[in-house]
């Protein structure tokens, strides 16, 4: 039972770290994301949201809070990415057909190449601790962090081309991106809660 206790205590530390990392990263996201009327970081900041969500569900899970409750967890995480590819979907089609042009925004660009690597790290670690323990909510929330991995990397791109050639155009594109990304892994988290 000690590994077991270890891996939990893992568990933990690793859905702590990714909830504070989002905590500070969807006000320095969301800010950025206002000051420069960027589709793409608003969505960003909002993705940041459905992951504080996401771990706040499963540091309840791992603390039995909510014992025997995965379904549940798993719909309300499914249920935030819909929300959240509804709102950007509409948000960036509205910047394509008025053609709005975001600004460019350095402070974002840094803490977007910051958030990628610390969401992969974070991904991978909950992903391990999350197999040895046989926790499928802490298995589905380091697929829902790699996403923001994902999400990251697409919004850097766009908001680095928007900065770097004017590429406008790219910023409600990347936005798109999470649109996607939101669609399939709403999808699947709602599919693991049927099961």
């Amino acid at each position: 039972m000690p590994d077991a206790e270890r891996l939990l205590r893992q568990g933990l530390l690793l859905e702590y770290a990714t909830l504070g990392w989002n905590v500070v990263g969807s006000v320095v996201i969301l800010a950025t994301a206002a000051a420069a009327h960027s589709v793409a970081l608003a969505g960003f900041g909002l993705d940041s949201l459905v992951e504080i969500g996401a771990s706040t569900i499963v540091i309840w899970q791992l603390k039995g809070v909510n014992k025997g409750r995965e379904r549940p967890a798993l719909r309300a995480i499914a249920v935030s990415f819909g929300l959240l590819a509804v709102y950007v979907l509409v948000q960036s089609m509205r910047s394509l057909l008025l053609g709005l042009h975001p600004s460019a925004s350095p402070p974002a660009l840094v803490w977007l190449a910051l958030t990628l690597v610390a969401m992969v790290a974070l991904s991978v670690g909950k992903d391990r601790v999350g197999a040895k323990l046989g926790n499928a909510v802490l298995r589905a929330e380091a697929r829902v962090t790699m996403v923001d991995a994902y999400l990251t990397g697409s919004v850097l791109v766009g908001v680095l081309l928007n900065a770097t050639f004017g590429w406008w155009w790219a910023d409600p594109a990347a936005g798109l991106v999470i649109v996607f990304y939101g669609v399939k892994e709403g999808r699947h988290a709602w599919i693991e809660a049927r099961s």
